[in-house]
């Protein structure tokens, strides 16, 4: 079984930072492809309406970014900690959300939600004009 567990989220202004993490307990995290996705405030959580906000291949070598974070966000990973980061600058008002990360056997279409096998509860970032 596969569990992911996120923290880092708070309250920050706008133009903040703020670096969540994601930590998978897995028998080999090395082989699923991690991606972060996020539900905004007042929907009620639905995996297959979540957006999609970045995600990384296995190895590391390929990364992915929605349009709206490109150049602000950035993903990586440590397989030696298990763990999945997204550091998050110049957050924006827009940016508040619950983010969520999950875990994908594919590297396949990881800009979207099917893709994804195990998610983790969420942590909540709000970012305050």
């Amino acid at each position: 079984q596969v569990q992911l567990v996120e923290s880092g989220g708070g309250l920050v202004q706008a133009g903040g930072s703020l670096r969540l993490s994601c930590a998978v307990s897995a028998r080999t995290f090395s082989s699923y492809a991690v991606g972060w996705f996020r539900q905004a405030p007042g929907k009620e959580r639905d995996i297959r309406t979540s957006d999609f906000v970045a995600a990384i291949n296995w190895n590391g070598e390929t990364t992915y970014y929605s349009d709206s974070v490109k150049g602000r966000f950035t993903i990586s990973r440590d397989n030696a900690k298990d763990t999945v980061f997204l550091q998050m600058n110049s957050l924006k008002p827009e940016d508040t959300a619950g983010y969520y990360c999950a875990a994908a056997r594919t590297d396949s279409r990881l800009d979207v939600s099917p893709a994804y096998a195990y998610w983790g509860q969420g942590t909540q970032v709000t970012v305050s004009s």
